[in-house]
This record gives structure tokens, C-alpha cells and sequence, in this order.
């Protein structure tokens, strides 16, 4: 477990009897090391492998019925479910479920690990969104995991809350983003009088007809999409990938109260954003804000 500023404002424990989230990866889609990446940034971890991070995921876990459920299934989807199962008991190896927030690589890809090449696996729930069910049951590879059952498509409707257990529901709401397949969609994980929001991907915070800081003050805990640090920190147009920058996020936050900002873990983060690097001048930052940045394998109580 990581040690940082947040484990002050969060009840962040080695041991939990109630549900809390576990932190899989706090990478964007394509991993970090990034693929022909040649910059410090990503050379940094071939110097030393301790530094490499996992592609974005997170887990509920329910420690009173061994049950757990994961959000997207990333191409490090293998060594996240080996993560995820030394939380829980009995050897248990896979989640009970996975939910799916959309259709770009680093969010469904993992599926291929519960086919017939892979663990062919039997029935593993998998719940998704109108578009993004109708695109795995009818685009190979996918379809081949609905017609031999390795997956079991649950249709997830916008703004309905599905129940898991008697403690834990899940409520997608749908959210901008580069739609070309499917739609997407942040998730509200509830437990009990809590809640925590999972939002890895999102156009601009201002293209929403919803408003962000009324939901950062409804829930416990928010997990926001952090993809890059600032405009220009990458060579291509950063309006073809138009993720709310850091900097934009902290400004637009900056009327919150500290409880309500204290709430906030950036998550999905880009090879190029220095909030991957642990002690960098940006993390500082963002922690002197009284912001929090989701670390791997951290765990959250909410």
C-alpha cells in the first residue's frame, strides 16, 4: 500500500470489515511505459521496473461476503485479478463481476484473458451499457466470449441502480466522451449511506450538461479522470483527446470546501503526466491543494 497525504483524510487501513475500494492501476489506456516511448518519462522504468504502473481499474471489495467486483478490464487485466485475489479469502481467484465504462482499449480489452485461447472462463458476468453490449455481441473477438458463455452480458441502463448485495448497488451515469463505439458512462458505487464516483475518462468537465462539484459534494469519495497534467504536454493536438487537464480540474475545484476537496483522487493518468512520478513538483502540488492522487494498490475505505 502506498503512504501519502490522503491516508490522513481517508480511513486507510491494512485491514477493513467493511466494503472499501482497491486502487488496480492509475494508468491511461496504454500502460506506463508507453509503447516506443524514447522520453525520461518512460525510460524511468526500464531503469526501474518499480516505477511501471498498471492501466486504470478499480475494485470494490466486500470483505464480509468475499465478494468483489471490478470496474473495467484493462490489458493488465491478468496481473490486476492476481492483485484483487489476495484480498480475498478461500483462494478466490476472479472477481464475481466486472463492470465495463467503455469502449476504448484500456477499458474492455481484458475480456480476451476469459476466452477459450486464455481461462475460458464460465459465465463471468460482465455488465455494460446498451452500445457496449450490442458491440461485444456483435464484433469478434467478443462475440466468440457470449456464444461459448465466458462472459454473461448484464444490461446496465443510465441513471438505474443495479444491486450487487445487500450492502453494495452500482448506478452508471452517462458522461461525454469520444464515443465511436459505445457510450460512456462514470459509475456510482454505493454502500450503505455512502457513495463513491468512478470517472476515468470525460471530455472537458464544462461539455456536461451535469455539474461535477454537485456530485463531488453528494459522494464520499470521487475518482476523477487526470489523463494529462496541462495543455501541451503532448506533441499532437490535445483538442482530439480532449481530457480535463489537472490544472483546469484544481481551478474549477477551487471553491470546494476541504472535506469536499478532499474527496478527490486523480486517477487515469497519461506516460507524459508527472503525477505518475512519486515526490514530483506536480504531486506536491496537487497535494498542497488538499487534493488526492489514487496510488496502485491503494486502499479505500468509503
Amino acid at each position: 500500500m502506498f503512504s501519502s497525504c490522503s491516508e490522513k483524510k481517508q480511513k486507510i487501513s491494512a485491514a477493513f470489515e467493511e466494503p472499501y475500494l482497491l486502487v488496480l492501476g492509475n494508468a491511461q489506456d496504454a500502460g506506463y511505459p508507453q509503447i516506443a516511448c524514447k522520453k525520461a518519462c518512460c525510460q524511468r522504468t526500464y531503469e526501474d521496473p518499480s516505477t511501471k504502473r498498471m492501466v486504470s481499474s478499480i475494485a470494490v471489495i466486500d470483505p464480509i461476503s468475499n465478494e468483489s467486483w471490478m470496474f473495467d478490464a484493462t490489458p493488465d487485466f491478468t496481473a490486476q485479478t492476481k492483485l484483487l485475489s489476495k484480498e480475498l479469502k478461500d483462494n478466490k481467484q476472479l472477481p464475481d463481476g466486472v463492470f465495463l465504462t467503455h469502449g476504448h482499449m484500456g477499458h474492455y480489452t481484458g475480456l480476451m484473458f476469459l476466452g477459450r485461447e486464455a481461462l475460458s472462463a464460465k459465465e463471468m458476468p460482465v455488465y455494460a451499457m446498451p452500445r457496449m453490449l450490442d458491440y461485444l455481441t456483435q464484433n469478434g473477438p467478443w462475440s466468440q466470449l457470449v456464444s461459448l458463455k465466458n462472459i454473461e452480458l448484464k444490461l446496465l441502463q443510465k441513471d438505474s441502480i443495479i444491486r450487487l448485495n445487500e450492502r453494495l448497488s452500482v448506478e452508471p451515469i452517462e458522461v461525454p466522451h469520444r464515443d465511436e463505439f459505445t457510450e460512456t458512462v462514470g459509475l456510482i458505487i454505493h454502500n450503505a449511506k455512502k457513495k463513491a464516483l468512478f470517472i476515468p475518462d470525460i471530455d472537458k468537465w464544462h461539455q456536461w450538461e451535469r455539474d461535477i462539484s454537485q456530485y463531488i459534494e453528494e459522494v464520499d469519495i470521487a475518482l476523477l479522470d487526470a489523463t494529462f497534467f496541462k495543455n501541451g504536454e503532448i506533441a499532437r493536438d490535445m483538442n482530439e483527446v480532449p481530457h480535463p487537464f489537472v490544472e483546469e480540474s484544481m481551478q474549477l475545484f477551487e471553491a470546494l470546501s476541504p472535506k469536499n476537496k478532499a474527496k478527490i483522487f486523480f486517477i487515469h493518468f497519461n506516460h507524459t503526466n508527472p503525477l505518475l512520478i512519486d515526490g514530483s513538483e506536480a504531486e506536491k502540488i496537487v497535494l498542497k491543494k488538499g487534493f488526492n492522487i489514487a496510488k496502485q494498490e491503494m486502499k479505500i475505505s468509503f
